[in-house]
Order: C-alpha cells, then structure tokens, then sequence
C-alpha cells in the first residue's frame, strides 16, 4: 500500500482543517516546500497537495507551491483543489501534477471530467469522492449533494475511472481512525483503486487500510500533530 502525505495550502501556507471546516483552518509551517523536503528525505514518494483556496474560488489558486515542490523534488504529486476547467487542468500539469484530481467537477459537470479522462487517461484523472453521511460532499465540502458515494464511484468506474480518493469528511482531521466499513463496502462492490483519506490517528489505522485491501492511504494531521513521525512512514514506504 502506498503512503501519501498531504499537504494542504491555504495563502501559501501548509494547514489542516478539521471535517473541512476553514474556521478551523490551522497552520504548521509557512514553507510547504520545506515540508515536502522532509517528506521526501524520510524516503516517502508520493504527495496529495490540496489547493484550499482553489477548492473555494472555483479555479487553480496556488499552483506557484506545486510547481515549487515539483521542481524541488521528486515526488510524485496528485493535486486538487479548484479545478474547474480545461485551463485549470491544464496550469496544474504544467506545474509538475503528476496526477490530478477531480471531485465537485465530476459531480457538476460529468462530460467534462469524461473528457479529462478520455484526453489524459485514467492514469492521470482520479475521482475525488469526499462524502458526509454516505452522500457526495462538493466546492471543498461546503456543499451538499444527494448523491450516494458508493452509486457515484460505481457510475464513474463505469466510465472507466481507475483511482479513487475516498474521504469521509466526518473523519476527517478528527484522529478517531478511517472509515473502515464504508471502504470495506467499495472494496468489495468496486475494482477500483481506492485511496483512503481521512481520520488516520496511527500506525494500526494503516496496517488496517492496507489488510482492507486500499490502494493506497493519505495521511494529513496524525503527521502534523506528531501521532505518526516521519520515520515511521518512511519504514512504510
């Protein structure tokens, strides 16, 4: 299973929220850079960079941090976080994504992501499905659909999407561990790749994703608040 650290922008700066709430928007450095440095050091690979900003304004905001990491390191990054348009998509490859992915896109308008997906491959596009309550969370969770996840990610795969974020906003930022049967459930109706996202307090929250049978797992706040330390996830890695 692989072990993606997040990294969350907000004005420039590395944060976290808790259950996507911005007034709880915390910050634990003003170099994202120099986090995704230490990331890198530890012998991690990969990276999930959250444009907080984008997600609100509807377009690409901080793609100048991504291709700040991009260029520094080698990590191989999935973006998301406003993206809206073909421009976007666009800014964010150039930028040095090496993945993005697409989530309220996918549910406000589906012939676009389809067409994402067609242009880049399904390698490239994964389908962002944060969901509070079983149902589809958009615009960087402050709205609601009533969209069913697991109906959601099966349509998509139809259409042949390959990877999956799956977050639980509920969990997410809370440390209290994953949504263990939720994912059970779209492991076992679903082929696809699913990433696990959301509420990782410690090391046995990933040994549990990775017997579940999780493609990979994103940890964001157990690393920030020391639960996790980077050694530990770089002997996972």
């Amino acid at each position: 299973m692989r072990i993606i650290p997040a990294i969350d922008i907000i004005n420039g700066k590395c944060v976290r929220l808790t259950k996507g709430d911005y007034a709880t928007k915390k910050i634990y450095n003003e170099n994202p850079l120099e986090v995704a440095k230490a990331f890198e050091a530890a012998g991690i690979q990969y990276l999930h960079l959250v444009d907080l900003d984008g997600a609100k304004s509807k377009h690409i905001v901080n793609h100048k941090v991504l291709h700040e990491i991009a260029s520094n390191t080698k990590l191989k990054i999935d973006f998301g976080g406003g993206l809206k348009s073909n421009k976007d998509l666009r800014i964010a490859f150039e930028n040095g994504a090496s993945q993005i992915t697409g989530g309220s896109i996918a549910v406000d308008n589906k012939n676009l992501f389809l067409g994402w997906l067609s242009m880049y491959s399904a390698s490239k596009i994964i389908l962002g499905a944060d969901c509070k309550n079983r149902k589809i969370q958009t615009q960087g969770w402050l709205e609601n659909s009533e969209l069913d996840v697991l109906d959601f990610i099966a349509d998509y795969e139809r259409e042949g999407v390959n990877y999956v974020i799956c977050t639980d906003v509920s969990k997410d930022g809370m440390l209290e561990g994953p949504s263990n049967e939720l994912y059970t459930e779209i492991l076992n109706k679903t082929s696809v790749q699913l990433i696990a996202s959301g509420g990782v307090s410690c090391i046995q929250d990933l040994e549990k994703l990775k017997e579940l049978g999780c493609e990979a797992a994103i940890v964001g706040k157990a690393f920030y608040e020391g639960k996790i330390t980077l050694k530990e996830l770089g002997k996972l890695c």
